[in-house]
């Protein structure tokens, strides 16, 4: 299994990667941070990774962005899974008045995925196999005032990986979207937590059981879905009202 991970030094995709390292997967990580990532790339070697291969990336620049799917298919010879985990979660009060702030929300979230997925789909088309595993949010779910930027970015992500799934449709090629609810990671440290919240190592065990048994889109914990339904059919003229 050879393995590009962006936004690898996330604290979902570092528990997924420990995961699929037991299972000898060779990996292409890439994120901002150099550090990181070299700590990250010698963690997955004692776990088990066949071979792991790091690149400084700032999906913000689409010039980086540009032949990252082949650098890393070159780097390992062969390239079966892409996985987007690049986020960014600043609060909505900072981001309202902050353009350049908007703009990194909407670069982070939605389109460098686009950019890197949008890779891997002629890719794998074109050999005909392959997984793309991109992390979206409840909040792309429905707007709302606490959220609304991150929410539309990731209401975007999952507009794209719907249509980039009719367009693999015919093809072996899985194309996953991951819908995470509240999860317990240095991106929210700032929140206040409750039983709704789960662990990074809950919602990678998820994404690994939806991987292999070939799943669209999941919620995760597995609970999400059903209250996501509720919040997406309470009618606009009352929606707009709550206070959540």
């Amino acid at each position: 299994m050879k393995v590009l991970v962006i936004g690898a030094t996330s604290a979902i995709s570092e528990q997924l990667m420990r995961l699929l390292a037991l299972r000898s997967a060779c990996f292409y990580i890439a994120a901002r941070n150099e550090e990181r990532l070299s700590a990250i790339a010698a963690d997955l070697r004692v776990r088990g990774a066949e071979s792991v291969e790091a690149e400084t990336l700032d999906v913000t620049d689409t010039t980086q962005l540009d032949g990252v799917v082949a650098r890393a298919e070159i780097a390992m010879g062969g390239l079966h899974t892409v996985l987007y985990f690049a986020g960014l979660l600043p609060k909505q009060t900072l981001t309202s008045d902050n353009p350049s702030l908007v703009r990194e929300v909407m670069a982070v979230n939605a389109t460098g995925a686009m950019v890197t997925l949008g890779q891997a789909a002629t890719l794998f088309e074109r050999q005909g196999h392959g997984q793309i595993v991109a992390v979206g949010s409840v909040a792309g779910d429905r707007g709302r005032a606490t959220n609304f930027s991150y929410g539309a970015a990731k209401g975007a992500l999952d507009i794209f990986m719907s249509g980039l799934r009719q367009r693999l449709q015919q093809t072996p090629v899985q194309v996953l979207l991951v819908k995470p609810g509240f999860v317990d990671t240095p991106m929210t440290a700032n929140f206040k937590k409750g039983p709704l919240w789960a662990s990074p190592a809950r919602v990678a065990r998820n994404i690994v059981q939806a991987m292999d048994s070939k799943r669209s889109v999941i919620y995760t914990p597995w609970f999400w879905r059903w209250i996501m339904l509720v919040i997406r059919h309470i009618p606009e003229r009352i929606f707009v009202r709550l206070k959540f």
